[in-house]
């Protein structure tokens, strides 16, 4: 046993339910699954979604990506499929070319999108 297989994590529950003692990681994602579509829906000519990456493969499950082009970059997220409906953005077959953005990307981009919604 190497030194990486000894430092796994072990944790006595799901990741998800993980608590900082407020919010569990489940609760946390579901309320950045629903702002990023709050903000798509009152957007939507700068914002798609679809089932398929560019290439037309699939993200593993019941999951979709959704996007906006925004004047600062593009900004992506993998969505649950329970979401699909509440997105009223335009749907595309493919989903448009990734430009390799980072988390830290998306969070500039956002943070500098001056136009107002």
């Amino acid at each position: 046993m190497n030194v990486y297989e000894r430092n796994v994590l072990i944790l006595p529950c799901p990741v998800g339910k993980v608590s900082d003692g407020f919010h569990t990681f489940d609760e946390l994602y579901e309320h950045r699954h629903i702002l990023f579509i709050k903000l798509m829906n009152c957007r939507p000519d700068k914002s798609w979604k679809s089932r398929k990456h560019e290439d037309g493969s699939v993200y593993e499950g019941d999951w979709f990506v959704a996007g906006m082009c925004l004047p600062t970059g593009d900004v992506t997220y993998h969505l649950e499929g329970k979401y699909w409906d509440m997105a009223k953005v335009q749907e595309h077959e493919f989903a448009p070319p990734w430009d390799g953005h980072t988390a830290e990307d998306v969070l500039n981009r956002l943070s500098n999108w001056e136009q107002s919604i």
